[in-house]
């Protein structure tokens, strides 16, 4: 299995089996999405130290920031009124913000914790 394929079905780095992730979290019911502390599979662990996602902030950054552009665009493409833009890329930063939320901590564990890794 591909990294890609890993990061995107959010499977363990290690074993490509396991679920990162019990629960995918709701950003219209205010849930946040809530990760396994071990891979159910293999047993590896995911955070290996407090802060260790303190990174991921960036690289969810650097998502919001392309999602946004693309949305931006799209939406300028369809209308030229400035206010229904910013109002379509704020409902669309709040839609998509448990993805990126789990996406970037998916990137930042296969960027640190990768299965060519060794810890």
């Amino acid at each position: 299995m591909s990294a890609i394929k890993g990061i995107l079905g959010e499977r363990c780095p290690k074993c490509e089996k396991g679920k990162v992730f019990y629960k995918k979290g709701n950003p219209l019911l205010f849930t946040m999405p809530r990760m396994n502390e071990h891979c159910p599979v293999c047993g590896h662990q995911f955070e290996k130290e407090p802060g260790y996602f303190f990174g991921s902030m960036y690289v969810s950054y650097g998502l919001t920031v392309a999602e946004m552009i693309a949305v931006f665009i799209i939406s300028f493409l369809i209308t030229d009124n400035y206010a229904l833009i910013l109002l379509i890329i704020a409902i669309m930063a709040v839609l998509l913000s448990t993805f990126n939320f789990r996406l970037s901590r998916m990137i930042w564990i296969y960027m640190l914790d990768g299965k060519d890794r060794t810890v």
